[in-house]
């Protein structure tokens, strides 16, 4: 509750500075510095300090950087761990302090807690390690603002740290300065900002001073006369008044709400929910092995020490150190692809992945807009047009924005090209210009050409170029401009629209007033020429990207703040569908429900605020997804931040790197495939090594439970039952390397702790049912043969030698118990280290799908040692085994065969059932 009640209250902030703005934007400039306290020289001293605790620091708040203990906790405990933790706790109790405070040596036993300990230790560091090189959420927010700014107190211009600054201080602008605090522009000369990170729109936007009218129908970074803490000076000067600082500006409403807690992601999900699958097993296994061996021993303290061994073979010790292997080795796969991982936990939520919602500029897009057309006026391709569309952009002296470069450069390029071609900047002359204004939406220049005849070139948007000509020009010749032809022109112009250009007419106009009286007056009775449009192209990867995403199973939507009908072109370039289009104001006619259905259908969203993509986000969560968003500027940090995988570019904004999880280098979208790919590989093999070893031990620990309900001894110590643990954990190491069927890298893999549980319960008991013939051959056959003469272990009497034999001298029933333990304690090494094999794939093991070589000899070295430990003389006598005879081995060759058909036929009907393995 009260995290929500946080969230409402960050919306609520938001919004109130928005209307605050808007509000702001509509005041005339007297009446606006004197509601802040200032004054057209700026703010006297002692204004400066009431400012500031009125209205606030210019600080913005960002999340606490986590000290050294809290990152080492947060390495070292997790529900794995904890468990882990609280058996060790048990065992030096049991193990270590009563046998200890008794002086009952022969029980006093350290190894069960050093091996946890070691294995919590060695998995703690690796985290540790590899987490500490990434940092925190919003870490580097202040070093986008510990900078300084010029400003205005009592009329004299000087430099202030940027955090000095306060709501009423006048501040200069010019090229290249980044806005220190929201400002309503005062005096402006040409000034372009580009807020490319608040609003993902690429194109600069020009700043003016004038009074914003009907500013409640807009959005409040559609005002004109308003510039944002965090956005850029482009070109030209200005001079603003600081009307918001901090947290109240609108970079700052949205920095603060980076630096709340993180959602939960669906890896910490998968792995709570798998603790206690594990939890619940060992609640209900623990105390019913407990009462049957007290019931049946009578030693209810061993029965205790015992049950606390089940407890320690049915937890998967070495899983937090497999897991961070698995993560940390994507993370360095990864790497080498210029990937980097902020955040190990999001390798396995890559992976997992099913939808990838993107913004379109700087991500699908070069964020490099190209002049992609010039045509005349009946819409064909034409070099005339170019070369009038130079004149004027080369020629005008205001700030040169993405067209003006886009034609010169194209336009020196053919000239490059053909040395026939005139050099239009050599040989043509300025004479005057009309800046560029938002009224007029036109530009207009004045050059003389080699002849001495004076020529105006306009160039502006369509509908208000078609208002000053009268003709319109074909073959050379003028053409009155009529009804038909108009109708024309505009459909030409529609239609580059829809294929989401920006189009822009060019017209000229012979010998218009002379120099001196040139004005806007001369912009009409002109003669259009053609049209120049532009488009901002997708990446060259961008479509083969979204193809492998499909491929493997991932959604690709598109959520951007740009317009529709550029989106729809982008979109249709990279093979994404547009039938259906969500705008922004969509959304906000729509209440959670109604948006959890749409965001199913709908591919592309567009014109949205940062706030409405990180619904879109919540509400595909919301239905089940698990959500990747791609994203590079402020405005996408809410939604980097909500979604379960956060991915940005190199080229990004500070915050929108910090509140990603993982960051491109490299800018081919084709890394996220392999991103995906690497999830995918990471999950796989956490989940065999979960599946195998949790259904292994469940099937020993049943076997187990079984042995002490009939068998007058242990089927095993706990001392041996930890050996054997431990060597089969070591064997399993390799499973962060190893191969994955490459048909599983083809959908996205969730957690599923309940599929957990069922493996158990259908593989589990299938290595019990050759436990319990491997005991019965053990107590009837193997044993009174070669220990008793014959002689079950009930009819040995007490105190009785072995005569003759190897064996000779030992207590006949601590030898017979020492073989059957030796026996068991093989063949359960090798059928819990095969089933890895059998697990590890839904193919035929060996066959149709092969290990690693690095998992294939570790477990086969595993193998290998433990058949060997009876005979290692005295070692395995330390250990309470002896050695085995052969025709043990002719009976270990048939259980291990038929146990791995039977293992086979119960995974293929475990498939058919539920339709996966892993």
């Amino acid at each position: 509750m009260k995290k929500e009640n946080k969230v409402l209250k960050l919306q609520a902030a938001s919004q109130e500075t928005q209307n605050f703005l808007k509000q702001v934007a509509g005041l005339e400039k007297s009446e606006l510095l004197r509601k802040l306290g200032s004054t057209e020289k700026g703010l006297a001293p002692d204004q400066i300090e009431k400012n500031r605790d009125a209205y606030g620091a210019n600080k913005v708040t960002r999340e606490k950087k986590k000290t050294l203990p809290q990152r080492l906790a947060e390495a070292f405990i997790n529900p794995f761990t904890v468990i882990l933790f609280v058996l060790a706790g048990v065992s030096t109790v049991t193990d270590i302090i009563l046998p200890w405070r008794a002086g009952d040596w022969e029980n006093f036993n350290p190894v069960t807690v050093c091996i946890i300990l070691t294995l919590l230790l060695i998995s703690g560091c690796l985290r540790f390690i590899q987490e500490a090189r990434s940092g925190d959420a919003a870490a580097k927010l202040l070093e986008l603002i510990t900078t300084t700014c010029t400003v205005i107190r009592e009329g004299k211009r000087r430099e202030v740290p940027l955090q000095d600054v306060v709501a009423g201080d006048l501040v200069f602008l010019s090229t290249g300065d980044m806005v220190p605090a929201d400002l309503r522009i005062l005096e402006a000369k040409d000034l372009f900002v580009s807020q490319s990170s608040l609003t993902g729109e690429s194109a600069p936007q020009e700043k003016v001073p004038a009074v914003a009218t009907g500013s409640g129908h807009k959005a409040v970074t559609e005002l004109d006369n308003l510039a944002f803490m965090g956005t850029n000076v482009i070109s030209g000067s200005a001079t603003g008044v600081v009307v918001r600082t901090g947290d109240k500006t609108l970079f700052g409403s949205l920095a603060s709400s980076m630096a709340q807690e993180a959602p939960e992601t669906n890896f910490t999900k998968g792995v709570n929910s798998v603790s206690w699958v594990l939890i619940r097993f060992m609640m209900a296994m623990v105390p019913i092995v407990f009462v049957v061996n007290g019931m049946t021993k009578g030693d209810w303290v061993s029965a205790f020490l015992f049950a606390i061994s089940v407890a320690v073979g049915l937890t998967p010790e070495m899983l937090p150190m497999i897991v961070t292997t698995c993560l940390a080795k994507g993370a360095v796969s990864m790497s080498e692809k210029k990937t980097v991982v902020k955040n190990l936990n999001s390798i396995q939520s890559f992976g997992a992945m099913d939808v990838l919602c993107t913004d379109k500029t700087g991500t699908l897009t070069q964020d490099k807009v190209v002049l992609e057309y010039h045509l005349d006026a009946q819409g064909q391709s034409s070099q005339r047009v170019l070369r009038y569309a130079y004149l004027n952009s080369y020629f005008q002296t205001g700030y040169k924005n993405f067209m003006d470069r886009g034609i010169i450069k194209k336009t020196e390029e053919e000239e490059n090209a053909d040395p026939r071609l005139v050099d239009l900047s050599e040989n043509y002359k300025k004479v005057d210009e009309i800046p560029f204004d938002f009224a007029r939406r036109r530009l207009s220049v004045v050059v003389t050409d080699p002849k001495g005849r004076t020529q105006m070139i306009t160039k502006g948007a369509v509908e208000e170029m078609l208002q000053v000509c009268s003709h319109v020009e074909e073959n050379h010749e003028p053409l009155p401009l009529t009804d038909a032809l108009r109708k024309k022109i505009c459909s030409v112009a529609d239609h580059l629209n829809e294929e989401g250009m920006r189009v822009i007419a060019l017209a000229r106009k012979i010998n218009p007033s002379p120099v001196g009286a040139f004005g806007v007056k001369d912009e009409n009775g002109m003669v259009l020429l053609g049209y120049l449009a532009f488009l901002d192209p997708p990446k060259d990867s961008a479509a083969e990207a979204i193809a492998a995403l499909k491929d493997h199973g991932v959604t690709t939507k598109v959520l951007t703040g740009d317009n529709e009908k550029t989106t729809r072109c982008i979109c249709r370039q990279v093979g994404l569908p547009v039938e259906h289009i969500l705008l922004g104001s969509d959304l906000d006619n729509m209440d959670e429900k109604t948006l959890e259905g749409e965001v199913e259908r709908t591919t592309v969203f567009a014109k949205l605020s940062p706030d409405q993509k990180a619904r879109v986000v919540e509400a595909l969560q919301a239905k089940g997804h698990t959500v990747g968003f791609m994203g590079d500027g402020i405005n996408d940090a809410p939604a980097l931040k909500n979604a379960d995988i956060g991915i940005s570019v190199d080229s990004a904004v500070d915050i929108a790197k910090e509140s990603a999880d993982i960051i491109l280098l490299e800018k081919s979208l084709m890394v996220l495939e392999q991103g995906i790919v690497e999830g995918r590989k990471t999950y796989a093999n956490m989940i065999k090594y979960i599946k195998m070893t949790a259904s292994s031990n469940f099937g020993n620990m049943f076997s187990v439970l079984a042995a002490s309900a009939l068998l007058p001894f242990l089927p095993m110590s706990s001392l041996q039952l930890i050996i054997l643990n431990l060597l089969y954990e070591i064997s399993c190491i390799a499973i962060p390397w190893d191969n994955v069927d490459e048909e599983y890298l083809k959908v996205p893999r969730n957690w599923d702790a309940g599929s957990i549980g069922s493996f158990m319960l259908w593989l589990g008991p299938t290595s019990s049912v050759f436990d319990w013939i491997t005991y019965l051959v053990l107590y009837f056959v193997i044993c009174p043969q070669f220990i008793s003469g014959g002689l079950t272990f009930n009819h040995i009497p007490a105190g009785t030698k072995i005569a003759a034999g190897a064996f000779a001298g030992m207590d006949m029933r601590q030898a017979y118990t020492a073989l059957f333990q030796a026996g068991w304690f093989v063949e359960s090494m090798w059928t819990q280290t095969l089933v890895i094999h059998m697990i590890r794939t839904p193919k035929i093991p060996f066959i149709q799908s092969h290990a690693s070589a690095t998992l294939t000899m570790l477990t086969t070295s595993g193998i290998a040692l433990c058949t060997l430990l009876p005979f290692t003389g005295s070692l395995g006598r330390d250990l309470g085994f002896l050695p085995l005879p052969g025709v043990y081995f002719g009976f270990l060759a048939l259980v291990v065969l038929a146990y791995m058909l039977l293992a086979t036929s119960i995974k293929k009907a475990y498939i058919r059932h539920y339709g996966s393995l892993l």
